[in-house]
């Protein structure tokens, strides 16, 4: 079972007496489940991923999937006749989300075994349990915000931009640039509190400290003379990545404290974390201030380490597992060309 609290990112099905009722390999006229629909329409309004572990000939299953209108739930679809527990590990990779956030539901109880054996983080559950599955709290989100409805379509404009890039002839920021990102920095308002919350309890490995904020705390912040919250859009020409970013900075006259950074994984190939830190430290610089920032290690986010160190950080000091960082202000290059900033907060970039 997850963690207390974990929340459901991902929910993957089988397909044979599970989504549909019958053996496709045994009788092309299988019929879809009668709750089914409902149950996936669901659970994509809730913003929970969705994608298919099945023993099957991938084009039969892929066209009875779109036979009944369903097939553009399923994201990275693993439809062969390996282990499940192999299939749900690479769906996991493509997604870039953790193990401990997947449900896994089939009627066959060997088959559930063996994906809570491989991977034991994976929550399963048998098919008989669907029409409960709703109503459990693994699969509610405290908040279902703009960003959750579009998180299936926005994840589905990643593979779209993630197959051009590999068939891209240049420079990973030759792509970037074609790609024509815009990043906005605001401080955050009352109407993106639910999606910070959000963002601080599904970010992982792209999160400085591991904390995760309430929308209470978060207000709190919002409304302090000694922080300041700030949010993060990106778009480029394929469409919006929505609110995917998050910063909390502990202000005084002389320094900042950057309490917290944090991205979606979804831009983890972006660059657009070093971005930030680049921004910060621009406006740091012009503002007379030291810019320092805290880091706690947890089992994921050493990536954000290194975006630090690879941005001009240096330690100063540890406190157990708190790591207080401050960085070099001298020398700032300019903004790389791969991105446009527009800066709501202290003009820094393009109006």
């Amino acid at each position: 079972m997850p963690k207390e609290d974990q929340k459901i990112k991902c929910v993957v099905w089988d397909l044979d007496n599970t989504v549909w009722n019958g053996v496709l390999l045994e009788d092309s006229n299988v019929v879809l489940r009668n709750e089914m629909l409902e149950i996936i329409k669901q659970l994509d309004e809730r913003g929970i991923l969705q994608s298919i572990a099945s023993k099957n000939n991938y084009d039969d299953a892929m066209n009875k999937l779109k036979s009944f209108g369903i097939d553009s739930y399923f994201l990275y679809p693993k439809i062969n006749w390996g282990p499940k527990s192999e299939s749900i590990t690479l769906i996991a990779k493509n997604l870039n989300i953790g193990l401990d956030t997947f449900a896994f539901i089939d009627d066959q109880n060997y088959e559930l075994d063996e994906v809570k054996f491989s991977v034991p983080d994976v929550l399963t559950m048998h098919v008989d349990r669907s029409q409960e599955l709703l109503s459990l709290p693994e699969f509610m989100p405290r908040f279902i915000t703009a960003d959750s409805k579009k998180r299936r379509q926005m994840y589905q404009g990643d593979i779209q931009r993630n197959q051009l890039e590999e068939s891209f002839k240049g420079s990973k920021e030759d792509f970037l640039r074609t790609l024509k990102m815009k990043m906005v920095v605001s401080c955050a308002t009352e109407d993106d509190l639910q999606r910070a919350e959000e963002l601080t309890q599904r970010t992982n490995q792209l999160n400085t400290t591991g904390y995760t904020y309430s929308y209470n705390e978060l207000n709190n912040f919002r409304n302090s003379d000694k922080h300041q919250l700030l949010i993060i859009d990106l778009d480029d020409k394929y469409g919006s990545y929505g609110k995917i970013g998050l910063v909390l900075l502990e202000k005084n006259n002389s320094e900042w404290t950057i309490k917290l950074l944090l991205m979606s994984c979804r831009v983890m190939s972006r660059n657009v974390g070093s971005v930030l830190i680049h921004y910060l430290r621009q406006a740091a610089k012009a503002q007379g201030v030291k810019l320092k920032a805290e880091f706690i290690p947890t089992d994921r986010n050493r990536m954000m380490y290194m975006t630090y160190k690879f941005t001009n950080f240096i330690e100063r000091e540890r406190r157990g597992d708190l790591i207080l960082l401050e960085n070099i202000l001298d020398s700032i290059s300019a903004m790389p060309d791969y991105l446009d900033l527009i800066d709501h907060v202290y003009n820094l970039g393009e109006p």
